[in-house]
């Protein structure tokens, strides 16, 4: 090549390659605010409520269930109410075939007449020869048969008055009464059905008393159980109504541990307010027991209070710090926290304001800059490139 064209490509691309390396530094190390800026994420500190909760599932149950059985066993006669129907203290849900129920009563009324008469024989008995002994014309030995008698006479009649109240206690019981008020969630019986009262009273109905009152029995695990008190509050949601929230109250903490595939967890029952009834027994509930709640306070990501610049000097003795941008460069500020949620923490200090942008990590291509050993938060030492 002609040695006057090279001297002129030469002095031709030198400053173009000056030029292009100088750009590449100003991009490469963030030079300009705009520049820093994009070099690293950030967030604004926000004014709201901060909760802290303990999430748990657990099933909807009436307040107070009552079974309905039988004492006697018989034959369903008749059956007066089905599911979901209302019922009073007293009413009558099922009635026995009830002939054998009265020709027993009908037969212990005949043992107490029987009984009756025989007591009535045995004193007039007694009364007569009564005379007799106590003038002497009849020994103690030859008495006492008249007595004895008049005394078994006595207690057959008192048997036979407990045979007939035993009878109509049966014919009563014959005939099922509700024993409170409530809703029959439950039927087991169909009108020709056979029932045995032997060794267990089985069971017809299940009443709830008020089902505009529900309980919900939920399972904490044992890591959370010790934050669960009597009276906090409680906010759960339903799967048939998912846009909805539901508010209850902790009634009560049980101490009898459940263990499930070595999971331990305790039961803690919640009051809940039913007035539409739209809760129904058996429904599962997802529960958020509110441990905390502060409203209109400063918040801001969690993240932002574990950031640290990899190339700030070391902050020890100072103190929780958060870094905002000041003109492209990091600047911290002491700021002191509070109860956290996990995602968001309550911040406070005299430069901490809602708006406020604060930095929460690098940007992935400026994480990668930094663990090669380039800064991005201190100009390079005297204004130019790094040699």
């Amino acid at each position: 090549m002609n040695p006057r064209l090279k001297r002129m490509l030469r002095h031709s691309l030198i400053p173009l390659l000056g030029a292009a390396i100088f750009f590449g530094y100003l991009t490469f190390t963030g030079n300009g605010s705009d520049s820093r800026d994009n070099a690293f994420q950030t967030a604004v500190v926000s004014r709201g409520t901060l909760e802290r909760t303990v999430s748990s599932t657990g099933t909807l149950a009436a307040l107070e269930t009552v079974e309905v059985g039988t004492e006697v066993s018989g034959t369903i006669e008749k059956v007066l109410v089905d599911y979901n129907s209302e019922v009073k203290k007293g009413q009558v849900m099922a009635i026995l075939k009830q002939d054998l129920f009265t020709a027993a009563v009908d037969e212990a009324k005949a043992e107490v007449a029987k009984a009756q008469a025989d007591l009535s024989l045995a004193q007039r008995e007694r009364d007569r020869n009564l005379p007799l002994y106590e003038k002497g014309y009849l020994s103690e030995q030859e008495f006492l048969p008249y007595r004895v008698d008049a005394d078994k006479a006595e207690a057959s009649l008192s048997v036979a008055k407990a045979g007939l109240l035993k009878a109509r206690t049966n014919l009563n019981n014959a005939v099922i009464r509700s024993p409170i008020d409530g809703t029959v969630i439950q039927r087991s019986i169909d009108a020709g059905q056979t029932v045995a009262a032997s060794l267990s009273t089985p069971t017809m109905f299940i009443i709830a008393r008020d089902l505009a009152q529900m309980q919900i029995e939920a399972d904490v695990d044992e890591t959370d159980i010790g934050q669960i008190r009597e009276g906090q509050s409680v906010r759960f949601s339903v799967q048939t109504y998912p846009q909805r929230m539901f508010t209850g109250t902790v009634r009560q903490v049980r101490l009898q541990p459940e263990v499930v595939s070595n999971v331990v967890t305790y039961t803690v029952v919640v009051d809940a307010e039913n007035p539409d009834r739209i809760l129904l027994p058996g429904m599962t509930a997802t529960l958020d027991f509110i441990l905390e709640r502060q409203e209109n306070v400063l918040l801001v990501p969690t993240a932002a209070l574990r950031f640290e610049p990899p190339a700030a000097p070391t902050q020890a003795g100072k103190g929780q710090q958060l870094f905002t941008l000041d003109a492209g460069r990091l600047r911290p500020m002491a700021i002191v926290s509070g109860s956290s949620d996990g995602q968001y923490t309550i911040v406070s200090g005299p430069e901490v304001a809602e708006g406020l942008t604060v930095v929460t990590g690098l940007n992935q291509s400026q994480q990668s800059s930094s663990k090669k050993g380039f800064s991005l938060f201190s100009p390079p030492p005297g204004g130019g490139p790094p040699r």
